[in-house]
């Protein structure tokens, strides 16, 4: 009996699913939305993977390309067609409601991927400059158009940590009296949380479009 079969494999069948990027990186977010993002370490990887740490250097050579590759997978889930279609600022609200909606699905890798500097991140690149080359298009230059990214940003992840808030948030608890006004008002809220929390960030989004195009009116001719 030849060793191969003494082991139990046929010729060319690994002992485990063969690694790739694309498994790495679903390992990587999972471990990060079940158990937080101190929690993700090479060592950790492999152990998700059943892989020895070796394996993982294979596809990248530190933690920070496991964050690269996570950033490319959730932005490329950010719906940007609205930009060959729309006229731009009813294109960065459709935009801003798929941000919104995918990061509310990922509320863990938030705090990671709101710092993430862009290098080596093709898909959060050709993101960027799909928006960017729209605002130009506008009349929309320089500093102003990555501010006007940047601003829709801060709102879409805090929006996306709103969708995700306990019920009671706004329960003062014993101290009513510290803020009677705020807790009457709180209280006429919707009575679904989400439901609530759509209708805040349409409300946001809705005042930094108009303001926007207020701004920018004389680009429009």
């Amino acid at each position: 009996m030849t060793q191969q079969a003494r082991n139990g494999r046929g010729r060319g069948r690994p002992s485990s699913p063969v690694l790739s990027r694309e498994r790495l990186t679903r390992a990587a977010i999972r471990i990060v939305t079940e158990q937080g993002y101190r929690h993700l370490t090479m060592a950790s990887l492999a152990r998700e993977l059943g892989v020895a740490a070796s394996a993982l250097y294979n596809h990248v050579s530190a933690k920070r390309d496991v964050l690269v590759l996570i950033q490319d997978r959730i932005n490329e889930q950010i719906d940007c067609s609205a930009f060959a279609t729309e006229p731009w600022d009813q294109a960065l609200r459709q935009w801003a409601r798929s941000y919104r909606r995918c990061f509310t699905e990922h509320t863990a890798l938030i705090p990671v991927m709101a710092v993430l500097p862009v290098a080596d991140s093709p898909q959060t690149l050709r993101m960027y400059e799909r928006v960017t080359r729209a605002l130009q298009d506008a009349g929309i230059v320089g500093a102003d158009a990555v501010d006007i990214i940047v601003g829709i940003e801060a709102l879409v992840f805090g929006a996306a940590y709103d969708a995700s808030a306990p019920n009671d948030i706004f329960d003062p608890g014993g101290l009513e009296e510290l803020a009677p006004t705020f807790t009457r008002f709180a209280a006429q809220r919707s009575a679904d949380p989400r439901a609530a929390a759509d209708r805040a960030f349409e409300l946001a989004l809705d005042a930094l479009i108009v303001g926007l195009r207020h701004r920018y009116a004389v680009t429009d001719g």
